[in-house]
């Protein structure tokens, strides 16, 4: 039952006598009463203590949402009063509670150190007990994860909620606005120290819907302005420390997820950010895109910070500019080579556009307008000057990858540059060093391709060894997928052939990287030209005039002759097939037809259904209009009716016709409420008047009886002294008697006292001997009862150590047998598959023979009727 206090200072008193006697739930409750109790809504200076003790007990019982609801309740009474006491408040709030959460760390370490080392352990060699080591086993916890489970992880739990409870409090108010981002500073500091990553990712998605709704409550009074350029810094703030909280947990999705909120917070600033807000921010985003794998943001977020650093600082000396330099060089040269495409897997590309949106969402991270290429960040090293302050040693690196071709010495000199790199005391180079030994077997595999046809994959080996046989094979394979280089690798041989798919036609512009001659099946498409050159020279001799122009007819005509049958069959062939794919082609248009046949009836008949569809709703929105005609006729019958009944009561109001055809039900309701308020002021009146004529008779009434009441008090008074007075002299008599009384009986039990000690002597000699043989029986049946039940537990775990050994033979036969299964299924697909493959391969074979000997038939039809037309010409000459 709710307690009320006319103050809140005898709240607080009571709160405290109830502490004192430790009933700190009584405490709080009445503490809860006095915050929400309509009556003292109005803020004071008692409210503040009120509350602090109010927190207090809330934190040692461990009630978040008791708090929760006292803190809303608060907030209420002092945001427009005194936003001072609430920050106060708050802070004391969270502050106790991590104080208590230390408290309870400290002692859950205090605790799992003294079960570890403690006095009861008789062997220090052997620090861990049989009861631990059974736990373990099971559990697969130690005895501190224990102990924090049942010690800290409450607390924990306790000061998440509290956190989460303040940002809720605190959103979207911009009194409490430096508080807001204080309190989410700390939720993410307490994230990082107790290495809480699920509260990280919520606390995280808390702030982006905080964020949200102060976009969608811009209009309300006390709404935070995003526009304001402390509240962006505040913001800016608060995500650079959460983008760095994240790096140091390795939570990389929200870390990059921290790195959109930051550049979405400086697009909205109209203000360019601060050079060293630039330069946090650059690191932090080439730190993600490094763990994330994408090195070529990675380095061109390294080309903006050398840029801004170079730009912007004043005191920057020249070992940092070679420094940054250095670093600058070598993730450029760390990007992956991208694979070569031609004109067709290029339109075939940028149709996926969820890549290229993926890039540009990249690339405007970084301000850009179109997503980096590698050859473009190597151009910009040049074009910047980058390459001039850069050390001598990785100079000569990008000499040898990017410039020189050399395939014979690329490895032995990069492993040179790369040991400078891995000798020298910067971690921020060494990090590229394995990226740049792939970049190095992949520019070596492409130099050797423009070299050999063939070679043997140890000598490849041979020439790359900083990298394993393992590895280079997974490079020429990957290079394979992505049509980097035409390779095939034969495995009985051990050698690699380059360039022999001559079907295969690479990129069509100039190569990337250091180039020498082109491959064999890059020179294919330059067939379509050759083949034009050698048929224009081939006409040329044919349409020369000279002396064996006549032998070279003679033999024309006879090569006809020999084949004009063979080749009159092959035309009717030819004209049989065209038939057949006219007939085929007229299906397929009357197959089309058929086709927009059905589909105009389709749109006919949605059309019609749409215009039935307009007619019912038509029909539908008349229907409505009449049913709202009769309300409105309906509603004004009932108000001349309810009127009439009103003028009959005696209540008229004073209405004309005019203002009643306006009138409603709720209008004419509202009238007769103001009427009776009306009557009812006037009757409070009249009562308020004869309540003061009664104050002044009741107060004559008084002043006539005070003098009887007094004489009444007086003779009472009497009365009672006397009754008094006889009471007391009965109870002295009664005493005296009972005394008398109690010295004789002790007088007569004084000689009974011999007799009860020789009784209880012998009654606890008599009960000894029994409890003797009752215990001696106990013992002989422990020990009995004992021996049973350890003979049963024997028993027992062999019948399971049986069951168990003959349930794992059982299961080991079950899983062999699925294994011949899958096997024997895996070799069914294989068959089906090469199967498939090979009538594929047969029918492709096929199709292609038929369209070779089709070509050489029109070719030499084309010959025949060149012959005839120039055998024409001779005749008529």
């Amino acid at each position: 039952m709710p307690i009320y206090f006319q103050r809140p200072e005898n709240a607080l008193k009571r709160a405290n006598e109830f502490i004192d006697v430790g009933k700190k739930q009584s405490a709080l409750d009445a503490l809860y009463d006095v915050i929400k109790s309509k009556k003292h809504r109005t803020w004071q200076k008692i409210h503040e203590p009120i509350m602090e003790k109010y927190l207090q007990l809330c934190v040692e019982l461990k009630k978040s949402h008791i708090a929760k609801e006292g803190l809303y309740q608060y907030k209420n009474i002092c945001q427009q009063v005194n936003v001072k006491s609430l920050e106060d408040v708050v802070r004391g709030y969270l502050r106790l509670a991590d104080e208590k959460t230390e408290a309870a760390r400290t002692e859950s370490q205090t605790v799992a150190g003294s079960d570890v080392i403690g006095e009861d352990i008789d062997d220090l060699d052997n620090m861990q007990t049989p009861e631990n080591l059974l736990l373990s086993a099971v559990s697969g916890e130690d005895t501190q994860d224990r102990t924090d489970r049942l010690i800290l992880t409450p607390w924990v739990k306790f000061l998440w909620e509290s956190y989460r409870q303040c940002l809720e409090l605190l959103r979207n108010n911009s009194r409490v606005e430096r508080l807001y981002h204080d309190v989410a500073q700390q939720g993410f500091r307490f994230c990082q120290k107790y290495q809480r990553k699920t509260e990280f990712r919520k606390l995280c998605e808390n702030l982006r819907t905080h964020l949200g709704h102060i976009h969608k409550h811009q209009h309300q009074q006390i709404a935070i302005n995003l526009n304001n350029t402390d509240t962006q810094q505040m913001n800016m703030e608060t995500r650079l420390v959460q983008l760095d909280i994240a790096i140091n947990m390795e939570l990389w999705q929200e870390a990059f997820k921290a790195v959109e909120d930051v550049h979405d917070l400086m697009a909205l600033s109209k203000k360019p950010p601060k050079p060293q807000l630039m330069a946090n921010y650059y690191q932090k985003l080439g730190l993600v895109f490094w763990k994330a794998g994408n090195h070529l943001f990675h380095a061109c977020t390294w080309h903006k910070l050398f840029h801004l650093f170079r730009e912007q600082k004043k005191t920057l000396t020249q070992e940092e500019l070679k420094r940054m330099a250095s670093r600058v060089l070598l993730a450029t040269l760390a990007i992956p080579i991208p694979p070569s495409q031609n004109l067709v897997d290029r339109c075939l590309d940028s149709g996926d556009n969820s890549i290229l949106e993926k890039q540009r969402k990249l690339a405007g991270l970084l301000d850009l307008g179109q997503p980096p290429t590698r050859s473009g960040l190597i151009k910009d090293l040049v074009k910047y000057n980058v390459m001039q302050v850069v050390q001598p040693q990785l100079l000569e690196l990008y000499r040898w990858i990017e410039v020189d071709f050399h395939p014979m010495k690329l490895c032995g000199r990069v492993t040179e540059c790369l040991q400078y790199v891995e000798q020298s005391d910067e971690p921020d180079l060494q990090q590229y060093v394995k990226a740049l030994q792939d970049i190095t077997v992949m520019r070596l595999l492409k130099q050797v391709s423009q070299v050999y046809q063939t070679i043997e994959f140890s000598r490849i080996c041979g020439l790359a060894t900083f990298s394993s046989p393992f590895h280079i094979e997974n490079i020429v394979v990957k290079a394979a997928k992505h049509n980097n280089l035409q390779v095939r690798i034969d495995h009985r041989a051990q050698t690699l052939f380059f360039g022999t798919d001559l079907v295969v036609a690479q990129r069509e512009d100039v190569p990337e990287g250091p180039h020498l001659q082109s491959m064999p099946s890059e020179r294919i498409r330059s067939q379509l030209t050759s083949m034009a050159c050698a048929l224009n020279t081939a006409l040329e001799k044919i349409q020369s005039k000279d002396d064996n122009f006549d032998e070279l007819r003679a033999q024309v005509t006879q090569s006809f002759r020999n084949t004009c049958k063979k080749e009159h069959r092959r035309v009717l062939e030819r004209r049989s097939i065209i038939e057949r794919r006219k007939e085929m082609l007229e299906e397929i248009n009357s197959q089309r037809e058929y086709a927009e046949q059905v589909r105009k009836e389709e749109e006919q008949r949605m059309l019609i259904e749409a215009e039935n569809a307009r007619l019912e709703k038509e029909a539908e929105e008349r229907k409505r209009q009449r049913l709202i005609q009769e309300r409105k006729d309906m509603e004004k019958s009932q108000v001349k009716l309810r009127l009439e009944q009103l003028k009959q009561s005696g209540r008229n109001l004073d209405i004309d016709e005019e203002e009643l055809e306006k009138m409603e039900m709720d209008d004419l309701v509202q009238k007769q409420m103001e009427q009776l308020d009306k009557e009812k002021k006037e009757l409070t009146a009249r009562l308020r008047n004869q309540e003061k004529k009664v104050d002044h008779l009741a107060r004559a009434l008084r002043l006539e009886e005070i003098p009887l009441l007094l004489e009444q008090s007086a003779e009472a008074e009497k009365q009672e002294r006397a009754f008094w007075d006889q009471q007391e002299k009965e109870r002295i008599d009664n005493m005296e008697l009972e005394r008398e009384m109690a010295l004789k009986h002790g007088t007569r039990l004084v000689r009974m006292e011999t007799d009860i000690k020789d009784f209880m002597n012998t009654l606890q000699k008599a009960r000894k001997s029994v409890f003797k043989e009752r215990s001696e029986a106990f013992e002989k049946m422990l020990s009995e009862e004992k021996a049973r039940r350890l003979a049963e537990r024997r028993e027992k775990r062999r019948v399971e150590r049986r069951l168990k050994a003959e349930k794992e033979r059982e299961e080991a036969a079950r899983l062999a047998e699925e294994e011949r299964i899958r096997e024997e299924k895996k070799e069914k697909e294989r068959l089906e598959a090469e199967l498939k493959a090979k009538a594929a391969a047969a029918y492709q074979e096929k199709m292609d023979k038929l369209d070779e000997i089709a070509a050489k038939q029109e070719q030499k039809e084309r010959e025949i009727e060149e012959r005839l037309a120039r055998e024409r010409e001779v005749v008529v000459l």
